[in-house]
């Protein structure tokens, strides 16, 4: 089994440094533009299921690189967004893109001391449910050996690379927030989640 798990395209939420969480907000323009790029990128893909976050962003990416397989989307809302309850909507980044409210630091830089605002989830719960996605699917007799398409996003899918290379909360940025359309690729071996590539972009110059 190969699964390649692709952050969704940017938003306008995105450009303005706003939380997104579980809002449905949809791409923009330059966000459909780099998943049209992030296609033609995988074109020679053979796809043979797509699962995606029920939330708009994930899902209209998903469908982008899709084109025209003839494929059925699942969603998921288990690979959605983390929640950051009553916070989203909120300006988190200045100008300069630091981040201006303090408990969104820990977030960023100590995500093991995160804690959630009302309403909100933890990234240890984050974790929980994309690693109970992840174990689902290596155990679904039919998708053995096939290639899979998973459309999620920015904090979901450190989420999942870090069930996958079973590394501590403490690391869960690994090597920072991932790029819109980046692509992150995993296979099952003997059982086991194997990391292959991580944060590949498909596009250039946007």
């Amino acid at each position: 089994m190969r699964l390649y798990i692709v952050r969704h395209g940017e938003t306008q939420w995105n450009t303005e440094g706003r939380l997104q969480g579980q809002a449905d907000i949809p791409l923009n323009e330059k966000g459909r533009a780099i998943a049209r790029a992030t296609a033609m990128g995988m074109k020679e893909i053979h796809f043979d299921a797509a699962f995606t976050s029920p939330l708009i962003r994930a899902r209209e990416t998903a469908q982008i690189i899709l084109g025209d397989r003839k494929i059925s989307l699942e969603q998921d809302e288990r690979i959605q967004e983390i929640s950051f309850g009553e916070m989203e909507g909120c300006h988190v980044r200045g100008e300069d893109g630091q981040v201006v409210v303090p408990r969104f630091q820990d977030f960023f830089e100590n995500p093991g001391a995160y804690m959630p605002p009302k309403g909100g989830e933890s990234i240890q719960e984050l974790c929980r449910r994309t690693g109970d996605f992840l174990e689902e699917l290596k155990n679904r007799q039919e998708l053995q050996g096939r290639t899979i398409l998973a459309a999620t996003h920015g904090a979901a899918s450190r989420a999942m690379l870090l069930h996958i290379t079973r590394r501590p909360v403490a690391e869960f940025w690994g090597s920072g927030v991932p790029k819109n359309c980046s692509v992150s690729i995993a296979e099952l071996e003997q059982g086991e989640w194997i990391l292959k590539k991580q944060d590949v972009c498909y596009y250039e110059n946007f």
